[in-house]
């Protein structure tokens, strides 16, 4: 959708303080700790984009609330697994060789939104170590939640992940589907831990100098069972839809989405 779409789309101009009020109802308040999920387009036309959007999630939690979201990094992935799209295999050397050393402060999301790149770059916004699986937060349990992500755990024990769980966050999927649900990743990790990992790697920097590093990590497959699961969320009124701006929100506790699903896949063959 171009702007002029946008425009005709919207019946009267998005800004911060009605995204705030749109919030607020939904029941995002002082205090909250939200990892959110968005689309800046499924919002309509914002007066001012993707700055008052941050600015509005910033509003609504309040100083003493902490915002979160994912900062994912594909492009620092192993360019053997590449798919989407792939690349030579005499390139897959050279690609390993001279990408850019992940760079918490520089290094751009990929697939996340104008939302959360934006964010990425906000003052006071925190963002974890992993090298393709980051997540961002700004707020008083940012440090708390960012700072023990491994790199065999990118969205698991040991991941931010783990401490929304730990503080029952509130998840929001922000005019976007359950396939961009990363806090259902934890779910898979605990369904079904026995999972043979996959051989993975990033550029980093290992005392000053640019390096490849190969660690594990757990396989991650479609998502159609995330889309299946939020279906259920919804018709058992255990995620809850509100509207903001012209998106549709969807909302729910993180240990209830986590814990629905862990019981619905334990039994069920892996996947990934």
């Amino acid at each position: 959708m171009d702007e002029a779409q946008a425009i005709a789309a919207t019946p009267e101009p998005r800004t911060r303080e009605s995204l705030v009020a749109d919030l607020r109802a939904a029941g995002v308040g002082p205090g909250t700790t939200v990892l959110v999920h968005s689309s800046l387009s499924a919002l309509g036309w914002v007066a001012g984009g993707a700055i008052s959007v941050v600015q509005a999630l910033l509003d609504s939690v309040g100083p003493t609330g902490t915002l979160v979201m994912p900062a994912h990094s594909g492009q620092l992935t192993d360019p053997a697994r590449w798919r989407a799209p792939p690349v030579p295999d005499d390139w897959i050397a050279p690609i390993r060789a001279h990408l850019p050393a992940y760079d918490p402060r520089m290094t751009p999301t990929r697939g996340m939104g104008a939302i959360a790149e934006l964010f990425r770059t906000w003052p006071g916004t925190a963002r974890s170590d992993h090298p393709n699986c980051s997540f961002v937060a700004n707020g008083p349990d940012a440090d708390a939640l960012l700072g023990d992500h491994r790199l065999d755990s990118p969205l698991g024990e040991h991941s931010p992940l783990a401490g929304l769980y730990e503080r029952d966050a509130t998840i929001m999927l922000l005019g976007v589907d359950f396939d961009s649900c990363t806090m259902l990743h934890l779910a898979e990790t605990r369904a079904w831990p026995d999972r043979e990992g996959l051989k993975a790697g990033a550029p980093m920097l290992v005392n000053g100098k640019h390096q490849w590093v190969s660690y594990t990590e757990p396989p991650t497959g479609d998502m159609d069972h995330f889309v299946e699961l939020g279906r259920h969320l919804v018709e058992t009124d255990l995620a809850r839809k509100a509207q903001v701006g012209s998106a549709t929100a969807v909302l729910m506790s993180a240990r209830a989405l986590t814990d629905t699903a862990v019981a619905r896949w334990k039994d069920m063959p892996a996947i990934g």
